[in-house]
């Protein structure tokens, strides 16, 4: 009980140091725009960690609800004329309603079995993505307009979208801290570690894995509508199943079953993805290996061997390792 008071003093604080470096971050001379792609990020692995975390249901599908959403946002906002925020929360209730459908028909089976149904149901929404009219096919959905907040905001500055994207992610993470302190997030974490002796106590557990999935592609949806938003446009790549597997390697990079976890997973990985090619560079020079230069066009190898070195120095994830051990120390 004393190491998890200790965890417990000390999680407040790192919590309340990040959201004022996210606030300062603009003025410190972050781009906006990366650090908004980083925070959408998060917010997708930290669903997908509400599920395989605290649930215990491995999705290989996730990149559905992502895509999806971003998809029907980007396109009611640019066709149909709908401000920021309806956007956002009609692509909100299409990721909710393809995880109603999804863990409707993939709940009833466990282990792999399970998996491969949300990965199987995640590539016929790929096909339909890539075969329909209103996504453009290869090409995306390009050109998607920030518009203005409740008709008021204007979202074309990159400063006044950031604390947007700020606010709105920072609301999500506190719902999901909330679900996972509440009696239903303790019966997730029953399912998980036993799921027989919760049905023994009487829960329907296949009632309670369907909604945590719900809620999961729900806050997916939204990590999915605010990326379009920031961007101007949702691609094939957001629901194709890499996106899925990225998000599996944050998750277990940062630390399974955290809350911190996936947020640091997924700042390692997005990083990776997009300063790679600036550090090689940066290293060709300043060692004169010319093959540091290539970097930029490995970030696969590169992130596989990070995740490797991860397994094997940090079983627990990261910032799994980092608890385990002040819990230790306490």
């Amino acid at each position: 009980m004393k190491s998890k008071t200790l965890v417990q003093r000390i999680a407040p604080v790192g919590y309340g140091l990040l959201l004022l470096g996210l606030i300062a971050a603009p003025f410190l001379g972050a781009y906006p725009v990366f650090v908004m792609k980083l925070m959408c990020f998060a917010l997708f692995a930290s669903a997908f960690n509400l599920l395989l975390g605290y649930t215990g249901l491995l999705s290989f599908g996730h990149a559905a609800f992502l895509g999806g959403a971003a998809y029907v946002a980007g396109y009611s906002i640019k066709a149909w004329g709908f401000t920021p925020e309806i956007g956002m929360l009609l692509g909100t209730v299409v990721g909710g309603l393809l995880g109603l459908i999804f863990g409707w028909l993939a709940i009833r089976r466990q282990g792999i079995y399970f998996s491969m149904i949300t990965l199987a149901l995640a590539q016929m929404l790929f096909f339909v993505a890539l075969q329909a009219k209103f996504t453009g096919g290869e090409d995306g959905l390009q050109g998607v307009p920030r518009g203005k907040l409740f008709g008021v905001i204007d979202l074309s500055s990159d400063l006044t979208m950031y604390y947007v994207a700020l606010v709105v992610v920072t609301l999500a993470f506190l719902l999901i801290v909330r679900t996972i302190h509440s009696p239903f997030g303790q019966v997730l974490k029953a399912i998980k570690e036993n799921e027989p002796r919760a049905i023994s106590l009487g829960y329907d557990v296949n009632r309670f894995k369907l909604l945590a999935f719900v809620i999961s592609a729900a806050l997916t949806g939204l990590a999915g509508s605010l990326k379009t938003l920031v961007l101007g446009f949702a691609t094939l790549s957001d629901v194709h199943w890499t996106t899925s597997g990225h998000v599996i390697l944050m998750t277990l990079m940062g630390g399974l079953g955290t809350l911190s976890g996936p947020l640091l997973g997924s700042a390692v990985v997005v990083a990776l993805e997009n300063k790679i090619g600036d550090f090689g560079t940066f290293l060709a020079h300043t060692t004169g290996v010319e093959w540091f230069g290539t970097l930029g066009e490995s970030v696969t190898i590169v992130t596989g061997l990070i995740f490797v070195l991860c397994v094997l120095m940090f079983r627990k994830g990261i910032m799994g390792e980092l608890i385990a051990f002040l819990e230790k120390k306490r």
